[in-house]
C-alpha cells in the first residue's frame, strides 16, 4: 500500500480536512456520559468519537457495526442517533452489559423505580436484623485472598436475596448490572490496571462498606439515564443486536453487505487479558461456573493471548497471502531475541504477534463480507512494544487489511501519547522499552471497494 500520512487530529497548526469533527478516542469521558457510565471498562473509545463519525458518514438511517462491541458504546450511540446497530462480542459478561444498556430504550422506568424503593426498605431492614441470607457466593469463584470481608459479603448476599424476588426480567438484569458495575468498589481487589489484591497494590483492606446505599445510588442513576435515553432516542424502534460470537463468524450472522458503517477497537497487541480480568463479574453474573469455561473464550479472542500461544509445538508465523515484508521481518527479529528466557523470550512473543496479525487478516475478510460496497470502517488501535521492539500496530493493521481486500484511506492519530503498562511495565517484558518508543493511539480509516 502507499503509506498513508499519519495525522494528529488536534494539532492547532495541522487540522486534517477529513475527520476534523471526530471526538477524542479517550474512553475516560464515558465515565460521566449517560448510559455509557453504567459499566466501567478498561478500554475502548468515547461516545463523542462514535458520534462524530456517525454524523459525518451516515447521511440517512442505516446499520452501524462494531465487530468488537465490548460494553456497547457504538451500539448505544448509534441507537440514540436513530440507527440500527449490530455488535459481536465473545465475553459473556460484556454481552449481558450491552444488551441491558441497549434495552434501556424500552425499559419501564415506573417498574424500576418501584423496585428501587422496595430494595431500600428490604436491604435496610435485613442488614439491621439477625437475618441470614439464603444466597451464597458463586461456588467456583476462588481467589488468592478474601474477596469480600465478612460484613461486606453479608450485605452483598442480602442484595442477591432481593434480586431473587424480582419477577420482571428486564428490571432484574438492571439490578444485576448495577451490582456488576460497583462490585469491585467494596471488594479487597482493584484494577491496577489488571485485577489484583489491595495488599499487592498497597491499598487498605475494606472491612465494611455501605453496600446497599452504593447500589441504590447506582440504580437511581440508571433510572435517570433510562428516562433520558427514552426522551433522546431519535427512533425508539431501532433494532439493536449483540451477537455472542466471534466476528470471524460474521458470515453466519449477517447478510453480505448489510452494514453501512463500522466503528470498532479490537484488542490491542498488549496481552491485556479481558477474560481473566472480568472473572468476578463472570462468576457473580452466572456467566461461568468454573475456570474450565475460560479456555473456549480465550481461544476465540482476537490474537489469542501470549499465555495460550507461547509454547506452541510449531512456530506460529504469518499464514495469509502476501504478508507485508516489514511486518514479517519485525516478527523474525522479535523471535531471535532473548532465547535463553524460554517462553518469556522473543519466540513466545513472536508467536503471539503472528497470531494477532493472522487474526487481523480474518478481521479484514470479515469487513469485506459485512460492509456494503463503498462503506467505511474506522478502527481505533494503539501501538505496542514487545521485548523492546516497537510494533506500529496501526500501520501493520492497515497493510494486513489491505491484503484482505480493503482499501486504506488514511491513518489519524488523535492521541500521540497514551499511558499503558500491561506490556511496558510487565515483569514478563524482559527487555526495557527504549525511551524513544512512545505509546500512541491511531484510527485507521478503511473502505470496502466499490467493485471487487
Amino acid at each position: 500500500m502507499s503509506e498513508p500520512k499519519q495525522k494528529t487530529l488536534f494539532e492547532e497548526d495541522s487540522v486534517p480536512e477529513k475527520g476534523s469533527g471526530f471526538g477524542d478516542t479517550n474512553f475516560i469521558s464515558n465515565k460521566t456520559e449517560r448510559i455509557h457510565r453504567w459499566v466501567p471498562w478498561i478500554a475502548g473509545f468515547s461516545s463523542d468519537f462514535v458520534r462524530g463519525i456517525v454524523e459525518e458518514e451516515m447521511e440517512s438511517t442505516g446499520k452501524v457495526l462494531d465487530p468488537f462491541s465490548g460494553v456497547g458504546t457504538t451500539l448505544v450511540e448509534a441507537a440514540v442517533m436513530g440507527h440500527d446497530a449490530v455488535g459481536f462480542e465473545i465475553n459473556p459478561y460484556a454481552v449481558l452489559a450491552t444488551r441491558v444498556k441497549f434495552g434501556a430504550r424500552t425499559a419501564d422506568p415506573h417498574d424500576l423505580e418501584e423496585e428501587i424503593t422496595r430494595f431500600q426498605s428490604f436491604h435496610q431492614s435485613k442488614v439491621k436484623s439477625s437475618y441470614k441470607p439464603d444466597s451464597a457466593p458463586p461456588s467456583g469463584f476462588n481467589t488468592r485472598s478474601e474477596f469480600y470481608a465478612p460484613k461486606v459479603e453479608r450485605k452483598v448476599l442480602i442484595f442477591w436475596d432481593f434480586v431473587d424476588t424480582i419477577t420482571d426480567d428486564v428490571v432484574r438484569d438492571l439490578f444485576r448490572i448495577a451490582f456488576a458495575s460497583k462490585m469491585i468498589t467494596f471488594a479487597n481487589y482493584s484494577y491496577e490496571p489488571s485485577l489484583g489484591t489491595h495488599n499487592a497494590a498497597d491499598r487498605p483492606r475494606i472491612e465494611n462498606y455501605p453496600v446497599g446505599e452504593a447500589l441504590e445510588k447506582k440504580l437511581k442513576q440508571m433510572l435517570e439515564d433510562i428516562r433520558w435515553f427514552q426522551s433522546e432516542t431519535s427512533a425508539p424502534g431501532v433494532n439493536g443486536e449483540v451477537v455472542h460470537d466471534s466476528f470471524f463468524n460474521c458470515g453466519e450472522h449477517m447478510e453480505k453487505g448489510s452494514a453501512d458503517l463500522a466503528i470498532t477497537s479490537p484488542p490491542y497487541l498488549n496481552n491485556y487479558h479481558y477474560i481473566r480480568n472480568t472473572r468476578p463479574q463472570l462468576y457473580w453474573m452466572e456467566c461461568v461456573e468454573s475456570p474450565k469455561e475460560y479456555g473456549p473464550i480465550e481461544n476465540r479472542n482476537y490474537g489469542k493471548y501470549w499465555q495460550t500461544v507461547r509454547d506452541a509445538e510449531k512456530v506460529i508465523d504469518l499464514n495469509f497471502p502476501n504478508p507485508p515484508d516489514d511486518l514479517a521481518e519485525l516478527i523474525s527479529e522479535l523471535r531471535e531475541l532473548n532465547p535463553e528466557k524460554g517462553q518469556y523470550g522473543g519466540n513466545g512473543w513472536a508467536n503471539y504477534a503472528a497470531t494477532y496479525f493472522n487474526d487481523t487478516y480474518q478481521f479484514g475478510k470479515g469487513l469485506m463480507h459485512a460492509l456494503r460496497p463503498g462503506a467505511k470502517a474506522y478502527v481505533a488501535v494503539g501501538n505496542s512494544i514487545l521485548q523492546g521492539l516497537n510494533f506500529e500496530t496501526d500501520r501493520h493493521l492497515a497493510n494486513v487489511c489491505e491484503a484482505a481486500g480493503m482499501d486504506v484511506q488514511d491513518i489519524y492519530t488523535p492521541r500521540d501519547a497514551r499511558t499503558g503498562n500491561s506490556i511496558i511495565q510487565s515483569e514478563v517484558r524482559v527487555t526495557e522499552a527504549k525511551k524513544s518508543h512512545q505509546l500512541y493511539e491511531s484510527v485507521v480509516e478503511l473502505q470496502r471497494p466499490q467493485e471487487i
